[in-house]
């Protein structure tokens, strides 16, 4: 009996070692594009810290940037990936993330507001916002980061 305790023992072990590494190949290329970002927007930008990361996909990859520049104001700098270019917005000069959930509810009924997140395309910040409807289908509502306005949405996916 202690045999067949300690050979469950050893293959729950191997197991977890197993899950853990996976887990960490898993992350490793989002810790390194964080990385980069950083980097690249303390260089390039007026960021000189950064307090949040983001990855956007859409036409092109955009690392989002959210940091202080040296006067201590939030900026948000999107960075693509690709062709390596910048925009950098001050995060006063844009609409709140509340904001944008607020445009959305009154245009649509979401059942549930699943993730909102920075993002650009086709050279214009914006936020997107990942719902579901009561019938649980996926729709994305794209709001401009400037102005508020309704850019686009793509429903029952």
């Amino acid at each position: 009996m202690k045999k067949w305790i300690f050979i469950v023992s050893i293959v729950i072990v191997i197991l977890i070692g197993i899950m853990v590494n996976v887990y960490l190949n898993a992350v490793e290329p989002i810790k390194t594009a964080k990385e980069k970002a950083e980097n690249i927007a303390i260089q390039e930008t007026s960021l000189v810290t950064m307090t949040d990361f983001s990855l956007y996909n859409g036409s092109y990859t955009y690392y989002v940037v959210k940091g202080l520049n040296e006067d201590k104001e939030e900026i948000i700098v999107w960075i693509n990936e690709e062709e390596r270019t910048f925009t950098e917005r001050k995060v006063s000069d844009g609409i709140s993330r509340e904001e944008a959930i607020q445009r959305l509810y009154e245009e649509k009924s979401p059942e549930k507001v699943m993730r909102v997140q920075l993002g650009m395309e086709n050279g214009v910040p914006l936020w997107e916002i990942y719902y579901r409807t009561e019938k649980n289908l996926i729709n994305y509502y794209y709001v401009d980061f400037k102005t508020g306005e309704w850019l686009r949405d793509i429903q029952n996916l």
